[in-house]
């Protein structure tokens, strides 16, 4: 049976191969999408990409993911070191959690290097740039 994973993006993802590409690149988030909905068959998954640059909405994606997906990869943007309220969320899911980030956040700004995601995630993949997506797709099908 295939199972669902929540790809999850928090906020200024959205301008992902417009925005500073010097450190994010400059695939966007739809050709990310794109490369995932390619592997998925073969890892016998299938991909929910959702975006927000609202807290509340992420959450809610959770929410939803708790009944519908094995699985959730998240980039939570700068709420990654803000949001309690999203890590409660990810508590609240059973299953397998990937932190997820294109930059290395632990070798940029101090304020960058807490993260309340990965108080919660399984596994964490740092500093990868966009490719680091499909190498979290591989792992969390391994997981679930």
């Amino acid at each position: 049976m295939t199972k669902q994973i929540l790809v999850l993006n928090g906020p200024n993802l959205n301008l992902l191969g417009q925005r500073e590409p010097e450190k994010y690149g400059s695939k966007t988030l739809a050709d990310v999408a794109s490369e995932l909905a390619a592997i998925a068959p073969a890892l016998d998954v299938t991909v929910w990409m959702a975006q927000s640059n609202s807290e509340g909405t992420l959450i809610d994606h959770i929410h939803t993911a708790r009944d519908t997906c094995a699985g959730i990869i998240i980039n939570a943007g700068g709420y990654t070191h803000t949001s309690v309220a999203i890590m409660d969320a990810l508590n609240a899911f059973d299953g397998p959690v990937i932190e997820l980030h294109v930059t290395d956040i632990y070798a940029r700004e101090q304020f960058r290097h807490h993260s309340y995601i990965a108080m919660r995630a399984d596994k964490g993949i740092v500093g990868e740039g966009t490719d680091g997506y499909s190498h979290a797709l591989r792992e969390i099908a391994e997981m679930v």
